[in-house]
């Protein structure tokens, strides 16, 4: 699609020659030349950029800018000051307003096009999957020839009659190849070449160049330079569409890393001196280059404008001034990101030294000034950005070699996972026999020791020693603690494994049953229960009752001492628990309760396993939940536990230690 600048100016020369500068780079315009106009075509015309002088007969471009910010259908439009108010505060004034680029008059037409492109961030040739060929050559005749032979064979063409406007052409647009001449008025081809070769945005642009000469030796001179190939005027012209088509080839072939901008394309230059005679002297010498010459007349004045505005070199004029300078250097160098700016000092040439050694990267001596500026801002400017291109390259290069690493890395780990899964199937396997082995192989004997030992204390024929009796009673009763230790055991890995079959049911009922079972085991015993109406649960319920079976038990057990106990079940919005008046314990303990075979009390006093609160710490985890416990000496203790519904837990079963605890 053909972009659209809308030019504001009352000048007629400075209309016309914006006009045609646009048009011939593909642009559409219209042309206004009071504010009135402009506020017309604000309401009424479509456009994608901007360029408002800022004097006006009737308006003030400031006005006009303001007006187009606050258009809320104009939000995107690119939009550029055009002034010959070359006063800093003019230029942070428009920025801060809203300005996209501010450029001083005199301007360059070429820079203000390439520019606005810039700020567009597009390129419609490349856009529209053209290969897009840029002819430089004097001759409008044989540019209209290298048209109409290419354009039939799909190729997009610019041209270009000269070298320098060439080179600022081939960094706006970025061809795909360049048909340059060798011989033209200003820069020759070759030349051309050489810059290009030195832009690091081009560098790899493939280039033929075309000349009339016929001997071997410009030939060579010609592919010396640079060149990708030569072809001959003399020539049939169809050998250009094949030497083109070898070397846009061979060019495909290259690593597509995208260049950054090159020192052809749409610089800014910042000026640093208290002399305006010879600033303007050094801006008309740089502007023949297509740069935009931003003056200054201090270091404070250059600092307010480096924070609104980047630029790409900065010239400082030692002004009989060595001090001065080097402090402007130094305060220049502390700024973060306008430290990295290329530094071009200019003076007398025994004052070299001590600039480059305050920190200027170049250094022109006046005798040298104004060509000699010319050439070190480029040089400048290109080796800045050579500098930065080879620090991208190596950025991208290093990320794709991260994200091999990564790539290499992510399929280890599931290579990894993958084996550890295998192998933690396998451990499952054996431990199932093992389970298996247990509940058999060990309940058989353990169950003749014990049925054994009970006969023999039970028989009245052979009456037993008093010694026998007592070792008979230690092995009975350690044979039931064994079994009730692998009991234990085989109730932890239910626990611990199987698939969770998750239902909503009544916690109130199934706590009631466990508490019939519970009190039936010891008739004699008074204990007074408690259970909370309609409880819910979704859980499994075969887990939720192994769950309060261990705490209800522990509960009972732990509160045998005490004249009235009292067992609570209950629940607290989406927490249970379970109270009781019994012994508790130490609460800066706690975090040892669910640890296996682990004991707070002395067994003679409280027996049992030490594995029940680790199955209770198993099953809940399995569901999602946490459990901890809060107590102190001698007042009993509650554990609460929560079974978030099947929706909240996604995560896999958890094997660590309690989350919270009291």
């Amino acid at each position: 699609m053909t972009p659209t600048v809308l030019i504001v100016d009352d000048s007629l020369t400075v209309r016309m020659d914006l006009h045609e500068a646009f048009s011939d780079d593909g642009f559409a315009t219209i042309l206004c030349a009071t504010g009135a106009e402009a506020r017309t075509a604000f309401s009424e015309a479509t456009f994608d950029a901007a360029v408002l002088d800022v004097l006006l007969p009737d308006a003030d471009g400031l006005e006009l800018l303001t007006e187009l910010r606050q258009n809320p259908t104009r939000g995107g439009v690119v939009t550029m000051l055009l002034s010959s108010e070359s006063e800093i505060t003019d230029r942070l004034a428009g920025l801060r307003i809203g300005a996209d680029e501010y450029v001083g008059k005199p301007y360059d037409a070429g820079y203000v096009v390439a520019r606005t492109r810039q700020l567009l961030g597009e390129s419609p040739d490349r856009s529209a999957d053209r290969t897009t060929i840029l002819v430089i050559d004097d001759s409008m005749t044989f540019r209209e020839q290298l048209r109409d032979l290419l354009e039939p064979e799909g190729y997009a063409v610019l041209t270009a009659p000269g070298g320098e406007e060439g080179l600022r052409m081939a960094a706006d647009r970025r061809p795909n190849a360049v048909i340059v001449d060798g011989v033209m008025p200003g820069i020759d081809g070759a030349t051309v070449i050489r810059r290009i070769r030195l832009d690091p945005a081009l560098r790899d642009t493939p280039c033929l160049l075309m000349t009339a000469a016929d001997d071997y030796a410009t030939e060579m001179q010609m592919l010396d330079a640079g060149a990708d190939a030569f072809v001959r005027k003399h020539q049939d012209l169809a050998v250009v569409l094949a030497k083109l088509a070898a070397v846009l080839r061979q060019s495909a072939e290259q690593l597509p890393i995208e260049a950054l901008g090159g020192p052809h394309g749409p610089g800014k230059v910042l000026m640093v001196s208290s002399d305006r005679h010879r600033m303007d002297h050094w801006a008309d010498a740089l502007r023949t280059d297509g740069y935009d010459v931003v003056q200054a007349s201090g270091i404070d004045d250059t600092l307010d404008l480096l924070a609104a505005q980047p630029v790409d070199c900065i010239v400082i004029s030692i002004d009989d001034d060595l001090d001065r300078a080097r402090e402007d250097c130094r305060r220049l160098r502390e700024v973060p990101l306008v430290g990295d700016l290329p530094v071009v000092m200019t003076g007398a040439e025994e004052l070299m030294l001590d600039c480059l050694a305050a920190g200027a990267d170049d250094y022109v001596r006046d005798t040298d000034v104004p060509e000699g500026l010319r050439v070190h801002v480029r040089a400048q400017i290109r080796r800045k950005q050579s500098h930065d291109d080879a620090r991208r390259i190596r950025e991208e290069l290093m990320r794709r070699e991260l994200d091999a690493a990564e790539e290499r890395a992510a399929r280890q780990l599931a290579e990894t996972r993958a084996a550890l899964v295998e192998e933690l199937e396998w451990r499952n396997r054996e431990l199932e026999a093992f389970s298996g082995s247990v509940s058999h192989d060990l309940r058989g004997p353990l169950q003749v020791i014990s049925s054994f030992a009970e006969h023999m204390l039970e028989e009245d024929e052979e009456p037993l020693g008093e010694k026998t009796r007592h070792r008979l009673t230690r092995v009975h009763a350690a044979a039931m603690r064994m079994a009730d230790l692998i009991e234990s055991l085989l109730i932890l890995a239910h626990a611990s494994r199987g698939e969770l079959r998750r239902d909503r049911f009544d916690m109130t009922a199934t706590a009631r049953q466990v508490i019939g079972d519970v009190a039936a085991r010891d008739l004699e015993r008074e204990v007074t229960f408690a259970v909370r109406e309609e409880m819910t649960a979704d859980a499994d319920e075969g887990l939720v009752r192994v769950i309060l079976e261990n705490l209800i038990n522990n509960a009972v057990k732990f509160s045998h001492k005490v004249a009235d106990p009292v067992v609570e079940v209950g629940a607290e919005g989406d927490r249970f628990y379970v109270r009781d008046n019994g012994a508790g314990f130490p609460p800066d303990q706690a975090d040892q309760l669910f640890r296996p075979f682990a004991r707070l009390h002395d067994a003679r006093d409280f027996p049992g396993t030490g594995i029940g609160l680790t199955t209770v710490h198993r099953a809940v985890e399995r569901h999602g939940g946490e459990i901890w416990a809060e107590s102190e000496e001698g007042r009993g203790a509650t554990f609460w536990f929560t079974l978030p519904p099947a929706a909240g837990f996604t995560g896999p079963d958890r094997r660590g230690g309690p989350r919270r605890s009291g």
